[in-house]
């Protein structure tokens, strides 16, 4: 294939802005699929992708256009799966960076321009649903000029009704520049997405930079010793297509007999062992989850179950991780890793749906380090795992950097939210009239919590919102305990800082006296830190009239009764044992943060 009629490209842009819209468009200009089997979101193959309207997995499709091809890499919408944004861009020459008409450049808009400009791509910048009535394509316009920086007048389309298709295509084939690299040369090819097929093994997904890749060679990565023979390669249409050869410049896949996707790894080098490449392409980093959070079946004879339906899931999915957790209270389940709480809602559905489980979630948390008065260091991502705090010489606790867009008007309400939250070096700037960028440094604890949520109740809808990790720093971190009748309920347990402890506490509290049914006991609900009580709750008896079968007498008999009532839940109280519904830990778990 001609690398001058090869087009490498990305559609960037923030949440619900139309990307996966456009995308369709453009399939469906190349006619590569009939009517008859066209479907809304196509690139989108996950049903939950379809009902939330964002992309989750990365895809890649080949599109003719007259003497061209061009291949567009499809790319996640959402922050927590901004490592697979960056490896997908590295493998273009050139990104479309899509706004919307109604509501201009928001957080994650920057943040892919200024991704795409790290890695010096052709930047198309273009402004999408235009046919709307409050479509503000000046505005818009202004902001792409001013804001972005971008000189170049950007290009008109509306998705939705087909409009500027054709126009925008012309514009890929001239301001997209075609792939540099040479055939001759060993081979040096990226990872940008992989996923797992069960008749085939791992489907890896390549930009080849360099060299040649087909049947019958025998490759390995530069992060794993493993060598593997090809089996097949080909190019991306509405479904694979083998083909003989991939050369430089080119976008394919790759099956090799590889048994488990964690054999590789995104933004990785594939090269031939027997003729190596000098060094890596640069970028690669191991994918860490900054979330965590431990999954219970409902049923506890499901355990085994649970664990296979991991294990699946992980086979497509490398940056999930688990391993064998225990409770008193809700029996064995599994601590598992997330990129982000949306990467945990998409494991969560997906069990349910997939594998027809139902699960308790513990409350969310994030990774702590922690330096103990012997000189070691630990890290920790649950509650269970708190040391004693006479061990503990220091806590280290990851913040992230946060860029929020919002209108003017509440913009006091923004900053009163994030200092709430322990923000930290906050300041902000004109983007134009009608927006205001504001940055500060915030605590991932506070942040995976319920926070976009508040954002959004603060700004009626309009902030928008994009974080990237910053560092760890000093915390001062407290465990807080759950008593309930005396007993620890250790699934309850919760790590906060100190500043927040009561507040949460007492929440804690007056919420599971709301879920817990009452007994014919009292029953305390307390919530402790380092054995020391900060707040207590109780759950009232149910009392029965015992007196209310008497027509008569003296007054001693009624108390005769009342006083064996009182000694018989004395009794009860000490032998009795509070059974917790399940729903109670998915109600700790959607309760609203107390600030």
């Amino acid at each position: 294939m001609n690398q001058s009629t090869l087009r490498n490209f990305s559609i960037i842009a923030h949440i619900d802005h139309g990307k996966s819209t456009l995308a369709d468009r453009i399939i469906e200009r190349s006619q590569i699929i009939s009517p008859r089997e066209f479907q809304n979101q196509l690139l989108d193959s996950m049903d939950l992708e379809r009902e939330r309207g964002i992309s989750i997995k990365s895809h890649a499709i080949t599109i003719p256009y007259r003497d061209y091809t061009l291949n567009l890499i499809d790319t996640p919408g959402h922050a927590d799966f901004s490592y697979e944004v960056s490896r997908a861009i590295a493998s273009c020459e050139g990104v479309l960076l899509l706004v919307d008409a109604t509501q201009g450049v928001q957080a994650q808009t920057l943040s892919n321009l200024y991704l795409a400009t790290e890695y010096g791509l052709e930047i198309v910048p273009l402004i999408n649903k235009i046919d709307l009535p409050s479509a503000d394509i000046e505005g818009v316009t202004h902001q792409i000029e001013s804001v972005l920086g971008l000189d170049a007048p950007p290009v008109l389309v509306s998705a939705k009704v087909n409009q500027g298709i054709e126009e925008l295509l012309e514009q890929i084939v001239a301001r997209i520049p075609s792939p540099t690299g040479d055939s001759q040369r060993p081979l040096q090819a990226r990872i940008f997405d992989s996923h797992y097929d069960p008749y085939r093994g791992v489907v890896v997904y390549l930009r080849l930079v360099d060299g040649i890749l087909q049947a019958g060679d025998t490759i390995c990565g530069q992060q794993h010793a493993a060598h593997f023979r090809v089996e097949e390669v080909g190019h991306f249409s509405i479904k694979p297509v083998a083909a003989t050869i991939l050369r430089a410049g080119e976008v394919g896949y790759m099956i090799a007999n590889i048994k488990t996707i964690s054999d590789v790894s995104i933004g990785d080098t594939i090269t031939h062992v027997n003729r190596p490449c000098a060094k890596p392409l640069p970028g690669f980093r191991h994918v860490k989850p900054v979330v965590f959070s431990s999954l219970f079946p409902e049923n506890n004879d499901l355990h085994l179950k649970l664990r296979q339906a991991l294990e699946k899931l992980r086979l497509n999915d490398a940056s999930l991780t688990f391993e064998p957790d225990s409770s008193q209270s809700l029996g064995l389940g599994f601590r598992c890793g997330f990129l982000g709480l949306l990467h945990l809602e998409i494991v969560r559905e997906r069990i349910e749906r997939e594998f027809d489980l139902s699960i308790i979630t513990s409350a969310p948390s994030v990774r702590y380090e922690v330096d103990l008065v012997n000189g070691e260091t630990i890290t920790i991502s649950a509650p269970a795992q708190f040391p004693n705090p006479q061990r503990i010489n220091a806590i280290r606790e990851p913040y992230v950097q946060v860029s929020i867009i919002t209108p003017p008007a509440p913009i006091g309400k923004v900053m009163q939210l994030c200092n709430n939250r322990r923000a930290l070096e906050s300041d902000m700037r004109y983007l134009d009239e009608q927006k205001i960028e504001f940055h500060c440094k915030l605590p991932l604890a506070e942040i995976v919590y319920n926070f976009y949520d508040e954002l959004k109740s603060v700004s009626s809808g309009f902030a928008s919102f994009d974080y990237e990790f910053d560092r760890y720093r000093k915390v001062d971190l407290v465990k807080i305990e759950i008593l309930v009748a005396g007993e620890t309920v250790d699934a309850l347990s919760i790590l906060t800082h100190r500043m927040h402890a009561e507040k949460r506490a007492r929440a804690l509290c007056k919420l599971l006296c709301q879920q817990i049914p009452r007994h014919q006991f009292v029953i305390p609900i307390q919530a402790a830190v380092a054995n020391r009580i900060i707040a207590r709750e109780n759950i009232p008896a149910y009392r029965k009239d015992v007196t209310s079968g008497l027509y008569g007498g003296d007054i001693t008999r009624k108390k005769k009764l009342l006083s064996q009532q009182k000694k018989g839940k004395s009794k009860m109280k000490q032998v009795g044992r509070v059974q917790l519904p399940h729903d109670i830990f998915l109600s700790v778990l959607k309760q609203p943060e107390e600030h």
